[in-house]
């Protein structure tokens, strides 16, 4: 069975993110995955809710929502997310304990077969990268201890390069879907300042798709990578996302 699957930083409610809203549900609209992986989901906004209603309006299309916020004085502001179409099992949480940052998983039931799939955004990208080795040493540390199932996707923003330690280790062990420039967009504010001044624009991975088990990528790209076509200064996000089509 072939199945897609979608992951995206939202970057929360900021950057004008009533206008953004609709450009975000017209590529899921027209990308029909099955599943789809959100970080930074505003808590105040309730974005993960609102992109579940928009999408179950449409005839046919029905997303469960599992959704985990941080810990600690961001549990009132932002958190991880996971919609998808298929039988959800079980979920479970992990706490970093390190910058209020977590991990969420959700058992889904894919063509009478379990799969796990992770939902994960790791520290910034400013940061130094032994913090996000030492979450993505946690993170193969949990899903090592959920060994009932063999078929695993890990999805999210992992602020990190394959050249990285945090990544190089994460490759170690799952496959990334692809691997081209996710971030950051020319994403501006009201105010027109755009996103993540310091950095060049859409020069570097850090956003995934990552597969283990049984479960091989057919094909994958970038999606979410274009802005509104009346407004350049205009994108979905200050990422961009991506999307992977997958089989057993």
């Amino acid at each position: 069975m072939q199945f897609r699957v979608v992951t995206l930083n939202l970057e929360q409610d900021h950057k004008r993110w009533k206008e953004r809203r609709p450009l975000i549900l017209e590529g899921l609209q027209k990308l029909k995955p099955d599943v789809i992986a959100l970080n930074e989901v505003s808590i105040i906004e309730q974005s993960a809710r609102g992109l579940q209603k928009g999408l179950n309006s449409l005839p046919g299309t029905s997303y469960n929502l599992v959704q985990q916020t941080k810990v600690n004085g961001l549990a009132a502001i932002e958190g991880e997310a996971l919609l998808t179409r298929f039988a959800v099992m079980e979920t479970a949480n992990l706490d970093y304990q390190a910058r209020d940052m977590v991990a969420q998983v959700a058992r889904v039931i894919v063509d009478d077969r379990p799969i796990d799939i992770y939902v994960t955004h790791l520290y910034m990208s400013r940061g130094d990268d032994a913090l996000r080795l030492f979450q993505v040493q946690q993170l193969l540390t949990w899903v090592d201890s959920r060994n009932d199932v063999s078929d695993r996707i890990v999805c999210g923003d992992f602020n990190a390069t394959l050249d990285t330690p945090s990544a190089a280790l994460m490759a170690t062990r799952f496959q990334p879907s692809q691997t081209r420039p996710t971030a950051f967009t020319p994403l501006a504010g009201a105010d027109g300042l755009i996103s993540h001044p310091y950095w060049p624009r859409m020069d570097r991975c850090i956003d995934y798709v990552w597969t283990a088990g049984a479960i091989k990528t057919i094909d994958s790209g970038v999606c979410f990578n274009q802005p509104a076509a009346s407004d350049p200064s205009l994108w979905p996000s200050d990422h961009a996302g991506v999307w992977a089509d997958l089989e057993f």
